[in-house]
């Protein structure tokens, strides 16, 4: 009770705060600062479905429902020339259905594998971003946003972004579908699955990103902290031994006047992950029969991957997306997902309903696979952070189905129904097919 109170203590000063800066808004703007707030909440229910066997990751097979919810305030304040600084803290609550285990593109991006009924704070992000101008004579205006204050940039330039935040905040930036909150709810759709990106349990690193812009190209590179174990709280500081580097060229271009854009990403990681083929032959030799990949001992696991990201208005209503994603799948996932490879493409319809230009329908299709030696390590009993049936005798791709219907009930509240449909979960024929319901609510200023 006391975790409820304080969550929506917090979500009503936060309102309190938008209707004092949407009244002073011209004032917000001169003074240097700006402030969002955003409010996340997620009701998500699965019908029971066919299992001869389960394990300890197993998705499970009866009924059940779970309730998620963040609160975000994002605050900004301008520097010296060029230089902002961005602050903000986050409230999570709630769990994801079975724990967040048990399907391996996940159904709700808004829950962290490591649930709590129990709201906590934390600090999301806190990060310093500089502008480095490199053409004196053409500029364009960066309006106010999520963590961007309004000013005026050389449209040739580098940008420095350093300090703690998602890296999901910079590549893999999907127009159509990107954000769990108010778009596709599943992990797979808001993030190129195969990606094993940097990150804390909650979603979060530190590290250095650099852009360079010039028109109609982004090219951006960046190097970040990666988790003490898989998935992990606390990230480790041994930069040296454990790290993320990614590299992603974006070119936005027109189609028939309609705008679209294209990415290419590359990434590589050395991390305490061990791989998947040491770890069954220590199995099989009796040296560890633990068959553990969530903690290795030793430093020297890489995983490399590529991804490629495409989406394209298609006319004024209509917009479409496709992701690509692959990695070598010889490591243990380190970070995101148990996900070695990764094919998705959907689309949005806008404008369901007369004069409703903000009422939307979501469609989207993923195919999420793993690779061999991946395959071995579940087949022979093993777990990773989120799947595992204790065997997997029947290897399958894992599809999944996500349709939605969003409605903008006032300026800044939505709400959205979705259905989602996934079969093989965790790669496994035997298990499912799984459906799931859910309602989210979600407010944005």
């Amino acid at each position: 009770m006391r975790s409820h109170i304080l969550h929506f203590g917090f979500f009503f000063i936060a309102m309190s705060v938008s209707l004092t800066v949407n009244a002073q808004d011209a004032l917000l703007k001169d003074s240097g600062w700006n402030f969002h707030f955003q409010f996340t909440g997620i009701i998500q229910y699965n019908a029971p479905f066919p299992s001869p066997y389960s394990g300890k990751n197993s998705f499970l097979s009866e009924e059940g429902h779970a309730f998620s919810v963040t609160t975000t305030a994002f605050i900004g304040r301008k520097l010296w020339s060029g230089a902002s600084l961005y602050f903000n803290p986050e409230m999570a609550g709630g769990a994801g259905l079975s724990s967040t285990l048990g399907i391996a593109g996940f159904p709700n991006g808004e829950t962290f594998r490591i649930g709590a009924d129990q709201t906590v704070v934390y600090v999301a992000r806190i990060f310093l971003r500089q502008q480095i101008s490199l053409d004196k004579d053409h500029f364009d205006t960066l309006e106010d946003g999520i963590n961007q204050v309004r000013e005026r940039v050389s449209r040739k330039r580098l940008t420095l972004n350093f300090g703690k935040f998602g890296i999901a905040d910079f590549f893999d930036q999907n127009a159509v579908s990107h954000d769990p909150r108010s778009d596709f709810m599943n992990w797979s759709l808001m993030n190129n699955g195969a990606y094993d990106y940097a990150a804390n349990t909650r979603g979060y690193t530190g590290g250095l990103i650099v852009e360079y812009y010039t028109p109609g190209w982004v090219l951006r590179a960046g190097t970040a902290l990666m988790p003490v174990y898989a998935n992990g709280p606390s990230l480790n500081f041994n930069w040296a031994k454990s790290n993320s580097e990614t590299f992603e060229i974006q070119k936005n271009y027109s189609f028939r006047e309609l705008p679209g854009a294209v990415r290419l990403l590359l990434y590589y990681n050395t991390s305490k992950a061990p791989s998947y083929q040491t770890v069954i032959d220590e199995y099989k030799n009796g040296t560890d029969t633990s068959l553990n990949v969530i903690s290795g001992t030793n430093y020297g696991g890489k995983k490399y991957g590529l991804g490629i990201s495409l989406n394209q208005e298609l006319s004024r209503r209509l917009n479409g997306f496709f992701r690509l994603g692959w990695n070598d799948g010889k490591t243990a996932t380190w970070a995101f997902a148990e996900i070695d490879n990764s094919g998705s493409l959907g689309l949005r319809l806008y404008g369901i309903g007369k004069g409703r230009m903000a009422d939307n329908i979501g469609l989207a299709f993923v195919s999420n696979g793993i690779s061999a030696g991946h395959r071995d390590f579940l087949s022979t009993g093993g777990y990773g952070f989120m799947i595992g049936d204790g065997k997997l005798p029947h290897y399958s791709r894992e599809n999944i189905a996500e349709l939605f219907y969003q409605v903008k009930l006032f300026e800044q509240l939505f709400a959205t129904v979705d259905y989602q449909f996934v079969t093989n979960p965790a790669y496994n024929r035997e298990r499912g097919p799984v459906s799931l319901l859910a309602a989210r609510v979600h407010i944005s200023f």
